[in-house]
């Protein structure tokens, strides 16, 4: 029954349990603090998240060579540990900042908190998601991702509930002493899944050795991620489609921003409008994960499902150009959130499986991290300039669905791209 529902096996279930609990933590440690992060934020108005992007882009290219050389110089669960007992740390300075001079957090601080989560945000996603290509093979990766995936889904549903129970008695600051904890955990539950039965101490990888994969260190430069990027078209494909999603992302973003603030409620209506949104999508997200991805990939491939995001973001803009209401932004903002979540997250990080370890943890730090990060940029900045020329809505649109016709080509040609490098490598033996 269960392999019937969900495409795990029965030696699979331990794992991909664990991989959920690590992904829970993880994603609860995020969003228990993301209200404060939007508070803080959103002190001097929208037009300065715009400026705030492009800081966070400069903070995260500065940081990928750091994290590259940690990669190179360590085992895999010392720069796991690492990395996420740093921002743990770094959220016990930020809690004692704000529990022991109050008077003294200004815009300024607001602003460098603003950039340090969103940094923390995509390293701690990023890394889980290379633990999960390394630790699962291929054809797993097709069947598990999407319940693996479930777990985040849980904790980005559990983390807002946590906030908004105990940020009044509690008060704002324990918030961050919480997500500290969350992240320790997440470092246990990695941990726990690293020494499972059942890892492939050997796979499709040419550098993968017969030693313990935990055991070997990858080595290389701080830099390999990016030359790698730059040398592989597979990789550049991946960045590409990696930038338009977070260009899609980032329309979506600013339009229902704007589109709400237009309406001129007020704050604890507009409050309501955005948790009903975020409870479509997070509904529509967890049954997706549960119970059609695994199946998606597994029956019609990655390339097929890869193209299913684009195709509903190219329809979803059209709808909002015709009818121009909030009704349509929330369709198309609850669809994209769950198609993204649910299904298009899960078969990426399929695409990084068949890639050498290096790639895994230090190509894909720098495509899901400085990459993401630059598409936010691009898009925060062109929606700006379309909204400065007056185009509205529908010039918003007319750019978004072309694009999004040309993301969706992208896709599939990487599924097909995938399919091949991966026969390729399994009729060659290694």
């Amino acid at each position: 029954m269960l392999q019937t529902f969900t495409n795990i096996r029965r030696h699979e279930v331990l794992p991909t349990l664990v991989a959920g609990l690590f992904f829970f933590c993880v994603l609860t440690a995020l969003m228990v603090v993301r209200p404060a992060r939007e508070a803080l934020g959103m002190q001097r108005g929208i037009e300065a998240i715009r400026w705030l992007f492009i800081a966070t882009v400069l903070i995260t290219f500065a940081v990928n060579p750091l994290f590259g050389l940690l990669v190179s110089k360590c085992r895999r669960m010392v720069f796991i540990c690492v990395t996420y007992l740093f921002f743990a740390c770094g959220l016990l300075v930020f809690y004692a900042l704000l529990v022991m001079a109050p008077a003294h957090i200004s815009q300024t601080t607001g602003q460098i908190f603003y950039v340090w989560f969103s940094v923390l945000n995509l390293f701690a996603t990023m890394l889980f998601w290379a633990l999960m290509t390394d630790r699962f093979s291929f054809e797993q990766s097709e069947r598990l991702f999407g319940a693996v995936a479930l777990g985040g889904t849980l904790g980005a549903i559990f983390g807002p509930w946590l906030a908004s129970v105990l940020a009044k008695p509690w008060g704002t600051p324990s918030l961050l002493l919480i997500a500290a904890g969350f992240l320790v955990l997440a470092v246990c539950a990695a941990w726990w899944l690293t020494h499972l039965k059942g890892e492939p101490h050997t796979s499709m990888h040419t550098d993968d050795t017969e030693n313990k994969v935990d055991d070997v260190v990858i080595g290389g430069s701080a830099w390999q991620g990016l030359h790698a990027v730059l040398r592989s078209p597979y990789l550049l494909g991946i960045s590409a489609y990696v930038l338009i999603v977070a260009v899609m992302a980032t329309f979506i973003y600013f339009t229902r921003l704007q589109m709400v603030a237009a309406l001129g409620v007020d704050t604890d209506t507009r409050t309501a409008m955005f948790a009903k949104i975020d409870l479509i999508s997070q509904v529509a997200t967890l049954i997706l994960q549960a119970l059609v991805t695994g199946h998606l990939m597994k029956r019609f491939g990655v390339a097929l499902t890869l193209a299913l995001l684009p195709l509903s973001v190219a329809l979803g803009f059209i709808g909002l150009a015709i009818f121009g209401s909030l009704a349509a932004l929330i369709v198309l903002d609850a669809t994209f959130r769950a198609m993204q979540r649910g299904v298009m997250r899960p078969a990426r990080e399929t695409l990084f499986t068949i890639m050498p370890r290096a790639d895994r943890y230090k190509a894909k730090a720098f495509i899901d991290t400085f990459v993401y990060r630059t598409g936010d940029v691009v898009g925060a900045q062109t929606e700006g300039l379309l909204g400065r020329l007056g185009l509205g809505i529908a010039g918003l649109s007319a750019f978004a669905v072309p694009l999004a016709l040309l993301w969706m080509a992208l896709g599939i040609w990487l599924g097909v791209a995938q399919s091949r490098l991966a026969s390729k490598r399994h009729a060659s033996g290694n």
